[in-house]
This record gives structure tokens, C-alpha cells and sequence, in this order.
């Protein structure tokens, strides 16, 4: 997690250029989901050479394709210098740190995090291999992605993604069941 792709570099003033973007889904329904989501946003904000540019507000919504609790979600962006991989990776050491098990498939989840869209350079990465594709390959049918990316970069979300989306069930968590933490740059 700690090396550093060939395009990252270190800027005049001694910090490091962060050459990428990429948006993240957080998302839980079991424990505390709330304050769960509150440590994973903390603990990717404290990487090295990451940082979080923008968090949308917490949401509930309803599991999709599965039985349980409602899920709270949020969706943040961050800049990084991790590649793609590397990033999945950090993503899932968290997960299993919050005791993220799979039993099968769309169990209920005590911590998900899925890389959603990753730009370098400015430019969209596309990938299609068996641990990560880029963009999610399903983001576009969920609301509980798309309305929150949509309040942190609206022109992420074409308006039509959002009108088909319309009939899930989405609300934003009440004022004071917002987020515990909230980075700095959010």
C-alpha cells in the first residue's frame, strides 16, 4: 500500500502530487453501520499519500437482490497515488479488519467498499479483470450510488441514470444521525 506509482512525485513544497481520483461506495447494515462508516472514511483519509476531496451525506437505503437490515451508504472521492489494484486492496484489508465475511453472495455486511470510478491523468480508467472493474459494473442501476456521487459531482451522474434509479428507496439519515467524522477537505 505504501509504494508509490511512477506518477506520483513530490511537489516543491516537499508534499506529493497526487495523480489520481477515484470515488469510493461505503456501505453497511450490520453493528453499527454508522459509526462504521465514520472509521473507514477516517482511516482512508489517514493513508499516506491519499486524502478525501469530497463526502456525500449518509443515506438509507433498502438491500438490493437480498434479505437484512437497510443499509446506510454515502459515497466519497479522494485523491490518491495508489494504482487501481492497489487501492481494491486497501479497500478490502478494511473490510476484513470490520469483519467483513462472505458467506455468499449479497450477505448482509458489517463494511463494503467498492472502487466506483478512477481517473488518472484526467482521463477514466477502464478495467475489466477478475478482482476490479472500472467503472462498477453495476453503480448505474443503484440509487444509493448514484444520488450521493450526483451531491458530490453532478456531472458524474447523467440525469437519465438518476430518473431510472428514482424508484429505490433513498433518504438521507436525519441531520443528527449525520456523520460522526467528516474529513477535513469534505
Amino acid at each position: 500500500m505504501n509504494k508509490l506509482p511512477a506518477a506520483a512525485s513530490i511537489n516543491a513544497t516537499g508534499s506529493f502530487d497526487l495523480p489520481a481520483i477515484a470515488w469510493i461506495g461505503l456501505g453497511a447494515n450490520l453493528g453499527d453501520a454508522r459509526q462504521t462508516l465514520s472509521d473507514a472514511a477516517c482511516a482512508i483519509d489517514a493513508w499516506p499519500h491519499s486524502r478525501i476531496e469530497a463526502a456525500s451525506a449518509l443515506y438509507r437505503s433498502t438491500p438490493i437482490d437480498a434479505d437484512g437490515p437497510d443499509y446506510t451508504n454515502a459515497v466519497i472521492r479522494i485523491s490518491t497515488a495508489l494504482d487501481p489494484l492497489q487501492l481494491l486492496h486497501a479497500l478490502q484489508a478494511l473490510e476484513l479488519a470490520a469483519g467483513r465475511l462472505r458467506p455468499y453472495r449479497n450477505a448482509p455486511r458489517s463494511l463494503d467498499l467498492d472502487v466506483l470510478c478512477y481517473e488518472a491523468a484526467g482521463q477514466a480508467v477502464a478495467l475489466d479483470t477478475p478482482e476490479l472493474s472500472l467503472p462498477h459494473p453495476r453503480m448505474h442501476e443503484r440509487a444509493f450510488v448514484l444520488r450521493p456521487m450526483h451531491s458530490i459531482d453532478p456531472a458524474k451522474v447523467p440525469p437519465e441514470q438518476l430518473q431510472a434509479t428514482q424508484a429505490q428507496f433513498l433518504e438521507p439519515l436525519p441531520s443528527n444521525e449525520q456523520w460522526r467524522w467528516l474529513p477535513v477537505g469534505a
